[in-house]
C-alpha cells in the first residue's frame, strides 16, 4: 500500500541531494550558482556577443544569446528531471527497502532540486536581461506557469520510465538517447524557420516545441505564446501523468519486492 506523502521529508531528501550532488569539493553547494553562471556565460556571451550570432531578422547583438538562454535554461531542468528520475528508484533503494515512504516522493525532490537550479539560472537571466536594458512586459508573468507545465510533463514521464527502470535496466540508457534525439528534434539552438516544410508539420506533435516556442515567443519576440497549443500540451500532460500514475499503483507492490 502506497504511504502517504510527507512533505517535510521531500525537502529533507532535496537538501540531502544537494549536499550529495557536490560533496567532497571545496567550494561545496556554491557550484549550484557556479554551473549557472558558466552555462549563461556560453549562451549569452560566447554565443551571443562573441560569434556575432544573430536571428534572423534582427541585428541585435543580444537576440541570439537570449533566445538560447530562453531555451535552454528551461530545457535543462526539463531533460534533467526525466533523466534523473529514470533511475530514482533504484538510486534510493537504501530508503526504499528501509523506510515505507511514499516512491512519488523520491521524483518530486528531483524536480524541486531541478526547479532551485532553474530558479537560480533564471535569476541570473533576469539581472543580465536588466543590465541590457531589456523592455520588461506583463508576458513574463506566463513564465510560472508554463514552468509548471513543463515539469508536470516531466514528473508524469519521470514515474512512467523510473518504474519501467526497476525491472528493465536499459530503460535508463534508452531514456538518454531519446533525450538526447528529443534536444535536436526541438528547436533550441537553431530557429524554427530554417527547417524543411515537412519537418515543420511534424513539430505540432513535440511537446517540448510548444513549450521552448512559447518561452521564445515571450523573451524574443514580446508576444503571448500560443494559447490553443498549451491547452492541448495540458490534456497531452494530465494524460500522460494519469497513465503513468495508474501504471504505477499496479506495478508498486512488484516495484517494492524486485528492488
Amino acid at each position: 500500500m502506497m504511504s502517504t506523502l510527507n512533505a517535510s521529508f521531500i525537502l529533507e531528501i532535496t537538501r540531502r541531494d544537494f549536499a550529495e550532488r557536490f560533496a567532497g569539493s571545496v567550494l561545496g553547494s556554491l557550484w549550484a550558482i557556479i554551473w549557472p553562471l558558466v552555462n549563461l556565460f556560453i549562451y549569452l556571451i560566447i554565443f551571443g556577443k562573441l560569434m556575432g550570432a544573430r536571428l534572423p531578422g534582427t541585428s541585435n547583438m543580444n537576440a541570439y544569446g537570449i533566445y538560447l538562454a530562453a531555451g535552454l535554461i528551461p530545457w535543462t531542468s526539463f531533460a534533467g528531471t526525466i533523466s534523473r528520475s529514470a533511475s530514482a528508484f533504484i538510486d534510493k533503494k537504501h530508503i526504499i527497502t528501509k523506510i515505507n515512504t511514499s516512491l512519488p516522493s523520491l521524483l518530486i525532490h528531483i524536480n524541486l532540486s531541478e526547479t532551485i537550479t532553474y530558479l537560480l539560472s533564471m535569476l541570473f537571466f533576469f539581472v543580465f536581461l536588466a543590465f541590457q536594458d531589456y523592455p520588461f512586459h506583463t508576458n513574463l508573468l506566463l513564465v510560472p506557469f508554463i514552468y509548471y507545465l513543463q515539469q508536470l510533463l516531466a514528473f508524469g514521464i519521470g514515474l512512467f520510465v523510473a518504474a519501467l527502470t526497476v525491472f528493465i535496466r536499459d530503460v535508463r540508457e534508452i531514456t538518454g538517447v531519446i533525450l538526447q534525439l528529443w534536444f535536436w528534434f526541438t528547436p533550441i539552438v537553431y530557429v524554427f524557420d530554417i527547417l524543411p516544410d515537412f519537418v515543420k508539420k511534424m513539430l505540432v506533435y513535440n511537446p517540448a516545441f510548444i513549450l521552448v516556442e512559447s518561452y521564445q515567443r515571450i523573451f524574443i519576440f514580446n508576444d503571448y505564446p500560443a494559447f490553443n497549443a498549451l491547452v492541448i500540451l495540458a490534456v497531452i500532460t494530465h494524460f500522460i501523468l494519469f497513465f503513468s500514475y495508474v501504471m504505477f499503483r499496479y506495478l508498486e507492490k512488484d516495484i517494492r519486492d524486485f528492488l
